[in-house]
C-alpha cells in the first residue's frame, strides 16, 4: 500500500505566560504514523492527549515545533510559513458550528465551487453540488434556500461531508465527527465513511475517542497518550491483544450489554500523576 501522507517525529510545544514565568507545554511528543491510500486510519484517546492538535497541524492550522508531514510529495517542515493542504478535506466535531447561522447552507458550496474553480456557471455549479450532496444521501433541493437551523445535527454533519468532496480529496480529516450526532444517526455516518473509501478510494484520518467505531470501520489504529503514540497496528491487533496498559483501560471503559456484568469502578489516575497532568498536560 502506497503512503498518502506520512507523519515523521512530529512536535508540538506550546508555550504559556508571561517572559517572567513561562510554561512549556507539550502537547504532541515525537508523533510517527503514515496512511495509505484507500485506508482508514484512527487516531484513538482521551480528550487533551493530542489527537485533534495533531490533525491541526497536517491541516497548517498550527506549525509543528518539530518533525515533517509530507502529502503528495510535499513536506511541511518546522516553523514553515506556508502549508499547502491541497487534496486534504476537513470534518470537524460540531456541524452547527461549522456553518453561520445567517448564511444559507448553499452559499458554503458555491464558495468551494468558485474558490476552487470547480465549474463555469451556476447550472454547472448546481450540477457538481447535487452529485456530491447525493453520494451522502440528500440532493439539491433537499437544502437550496435553508439555514443551519433547518437541518438536524447528522443532516449538517452530512452536508459537510458532501462539500469536502467537492474538490475530490485524496483524504478527508475527520475530527470526532459523530460525538454530537444522536446516536440512533452514528452507525448511519460511520457506514457513509466506509462506503466513501470503497466507492471512491478516499483514506480518512478519524479521529476519536470511541473505540467501538473505530474498531467498525478502520483499518489501522493508533492510540494517543499525553501527546505521545503508546501503541499501534491494525484494530484487530490493537483493541483485541491490546499490550500498553493505557490501551487496556481505553478498552475496559467501553460499555457492554451485559446486564450481569457491573462496571468495576472509575479509572483515576493517582494523586501525584494528577499533579504531573494539570503542570504538564496529558502528554
Amino acid at each position: 500500500m502506497s503512503k498518502l501522507l506520512e507523519v515523521e517525529h512530529l512536535t508540538k510545544v506550546f508555550t504559556l505566560g508571561s517572559a517572567i514565568s513561562r510554561v512549556r507545554i507539550t502537547a504532541v511528543d515525537d508523533v510517527s504514523f503514515h496512511i495509505g491510500a484507500g485506508e482508514i486510519f484512527a487516531l484513538a484517546g482521551e480528550s487533551g492527549c493530542g489527537k485533534s492538535t495533531t490533525a491541526r497541524i497536517i491541516l497548517g492550522f498550527e506549525h509543528p515545533t518539530e518533525g515533517t508531514i509530507t502529502h503528495s510529495g510535499k513536506t511541511e517542515a518546522k516553523n514553515e510559513k506556508v502549508w499547502i493542504t491541497e487534496g486534504i478535506q476537513a470534518i470537524f466535531q460540531d456541524p452547527f458550528s461549522t456553518f453561520n447561522p445567517l448564511r444559507t447552507v448553499e452559499s458554503y458550496f458555491f464558495d468551494t465551487v468558485r474558490n476552487y474553480k470547480l465549474a463555469r456557471g451556476k447550472n454547472a455549479a448546481i450540477e457538481l453540488i447535487d452529485a456530491k450532496l447525493k453520494l451522502v444521501g440528500l440532493a439539491y433541493d433537499d437544502f437550496s434556500g435553508k439555514y443551519p437551523s433547518e437541518f438536524s445535527g447528522g443532516q449538517l454533519q452530512r452536508i459537510s461531508i458532501a462539500r469536502a468532496l467537492l474538490t475530490d480529496p485524496k483524504l478527508i480529516i475527520a475530527d470526532e465527527p459523530v460525538s454530537m450526532v444522536d446516536a440512533s444517526l452514528r452507525m448511519s455516518i460511520v457506514n457513509l465513511f466506509k462506503r466513501l473509501k470503497d466507492e471512491l478510494g478516499v483514506s480518512i484520518l478519524y479521529i476519536t475517542h470511541d473505540l467501538a467505531t473505530a474498531y467498525y470501520m478502520c483499518d489501522r489504529i493508533a492510540v494517543m497518550f499525553r501527546g505521545d503514540i503508546v501503541e499501534m497496528g491494525s484494530v484487530e491487533e490493537v483493541l483485541m491483544n491490546p499490550r500498553h496498559p493505557y490501551t487496556v483501560l481505553l478498552r475496559e471503559s467501553i460499555p457492554e450489554a451485559d446486564t450481569n456484568r457491573r462496571w468495576q469502578g472509575e479509572i483515576r489516575l493517582s494523586d501525584t500523576e494528577q499533579d504531573e497532568y494539570l503542570r504538564q498536560g496529558c502528554r
